[in-house]
């Protein structure tokens, strides 16, 4: 009897769970704003998160507001589009956090990728009951980019989709953009080396994707992934620009590499050099320039993503919704 006593009375007390703490951290300027980032948080409070909230409004300071808070909580849980993930990156690079996300952008490739609903509310759901998953970034000239690095045409587009532009005509801004960004277009020279060979192009546009969706849906490769070690390029060496407009469809699938005029290759290393210095797009912002060197980062960050098999996985889903 005094054994078991003795027992009871040595049992540790159980200490309470305390819920999981968040740096919450919304572009209000995005296209879908405020409103929706509220709504976002409130599922995410209810469902039992405790949100430490941050207004961050320059995208340049936020990595140094996660950095500040990455020993008081235990993810990040970011709302806007994929310039707000870009941004991040390094900070959650450094700091091992996992990544939360609340797709509140034009494109939001990344979540599509990694699909993730593009409606906030049900975005919250996966932050609540996501599993963990570690995705690679790609990397450019010291750079890390979630879903595409782009020299040419992109460069073009993205200095033409302007605020307005994407409050005007949201996802459909990017044709708007890229028809404008054409008729000032020229092919440049470049010369692209990788696996120990060198190929010497005359192109509109390269780009090197980690993921699988850039630009509003399009996809880099049709068997592409954020987690395969690769990284997937192409080209697009168009004497005629007209061209462009059929092959437009093979975009949407990642199945445009069947076309002649549009060079593919996949790799890990890769460094482009153009005549003069050229900028380079990363998640649509402008960078750095070329010369270019490329590299995978493997595992890089963490990500709260759809469970295998739950309502919300599938980036074939997230493309859907509107």
């Amino acid at each position: 009897m005094s054994s078991e006593a003795d027992s009871l009375q040595e049992a540790p007390t159980p200490v309470p769970q305390q819920p999981p703490r968040a740096l919450f951290v919304a572009n209000r300027k995005s296209r879908r704003g405020a409103d929706d980032a509220e709504a976002a948080a409130t599922a995410m409070e209810r469902g039992g998160i405790r949100l430490l909230r941050e207004e961050c409004l320059d995208p340049a300071a936020l990595c140094a507001t996660i950095r500040r808070m990455a020993p008081s909580v235990d993810m990040v849980v970011l709302g806007g589009g994929d310039g707000t993930m870009n941004a991040a990156a390094p900070a959650l690079i450094e700091t091992g956090l996992p990544l939360g996300i609340l797709p509140l952008g034009t494109a939001n490739d990344l979540a599509r990728t990694l699909g993730i609903p593009l409606d906030p509310e049900e975005a919250a759901r996966v932050v609540l009951r996501g599993q963990v998953r570690r995705i690679d970034l790609g990397e450019v000239n010291g750079h890390p980019f979630f879903n595409v690095a782009s020299i040419g045409l992109s460069v073009a587009v993205t200095r033409k989709l302007t605020q307005e532009v994407k409050r005007r005509w949201g996802r459909l801004g990017y044709a708007v953009a890229t028809c404008q960004a054409l008729w000032q277009m020229r092919p440049f020279s470049a010369q692209i080396q990788y696996d120990g060979t060198v190929h010497k192009v005359h192109t509109l546009q390269i780009a090197v994707g980690n993921g699988r969706y850039y630009g509003g849906g399009m996809a880099i490769a049709e068997d592409a992934e954020i987690d395969d070690g690769r990284l997937n390029l192409y080209s697009l060496e168009f004497e005629s620009l007209w061209k462009l407009a059929l092959v437009y469809p093979a975009f949407r699938s990642g199945r445009h590499g069947m076309w002649q005029e549009v060079r593919t290759a996949s790799f890990a290393e890769a460094e482009i050099r153009t005549r003069r210095p050229r900028e380079v797009n990363t998640d649509g912002e402008l960078t750095t320039r070329t010369p270019a060197n490329f590299r995978i980062l493997r595992q890089a960050v963490s990500v709260l993503a759809p469970a295998a098999g739950s309502e919300e996985s599938g980036s074939e889903k997230s493309g859907r919704e509107e």
